[in-house]
């Protein structure tokens, strides 16, 4: 494992429920790099995710991501795995209720800010970064399905994560919505952050090929390596 390694899986096994999805896993993930996690429903990528954010135990091989060992990890210590990984979801996941401000101040103080100068300034520097800085007094209900999207990535930035995790991010935009917050995630990687975008939307690949990790027929295809 490199010194830039922030994701590794060395022969894990993936199972939903108790059937056997995925076999002999092998993937291993710098720093800076955009990968895509591609196959079909049901194939296992969303597994694969679910894995890495410790939302299913790692049963069988060994997985590390953000120097935490998957085997190993506590169930208390899976928010502070989670504070390194940033997770962007295709519905977004705002709360309703509350102003983009104050859904992501609502994460800063679950995940153990205080300062309140602090939380603002941190929460205008990630809405700068995916160029809403001036929606932050909006609802969600205000905002188009991109603005949306991209709220949900400065939510996945606040904590300054090593790793981004992102599940079908453009799957419910239009393609010119979906070329920008492809943008977004390619420099959010050339900023020196792993980026795993799991997909099926093709047209991500016309706008911008990268490697490309395949789950078909319970193994996995990685482009690198081809």
């Amino acid at each position: 494992m490199g010194m830039d390694t922030t994701i590794s899986l060395k022969g894990v096994n993936i199972f939903q429920h108790d059937h056997l999805i995925l076999s002999d896993v092998n993937i291993e993930i710098e720093k800076g790099e955009f990968v895509y996690l591609i196959g079909k429903t049901g194939s296992g990528k969303s597994s694969i995710l679910k894995t890495l954010y410790a939302d299913l135990p790692l049963r069988e091989g060994e997985a590390s991501i953000a120097d935490f060992d998957l085997k190993k990890i506590k169930t208390r210590e899976i928010p502070k795995l989670r504070r390194k990984l940033g997770i962007i979801f295709q519905d977004f996941q705002l709360l309703s209720d509350r102003s983009v401000e104050d859904n992501l101040r609502f994460v800063l103080k679950a995940t153990g800010w205080k300062n309140k100068t602090e939380m603002d300034e941190r929460i205008q520097d990630v809405l700068k970064k995916v160029g809403l800085p001036t929606k932050k007094h909006k609802m969600p209900h205000q905002l188009s399905g991109g603005e949306q999207q991209r709220v949900g990535i400065a939510r996945a930035l606040l904590n300054d994560p090593e790793v981004i995790l992102a599940d079908e991010p453009t799957g419910s935009l239009d393609p010119e919505t979906t070329a920008e917050i492809l943008q977004i995630l390619l420099d959010i990687a050339a900023n020196g952050r792993s980026v795993l975008v799991a997909t099926h939307d093709l047209t991500l690949f016309e706008l911008h090929r990268a490697r490309t990790i395949k789950c078909d027929g319970g193994v996995i295809i990685d482009s690198n390596l081809l």
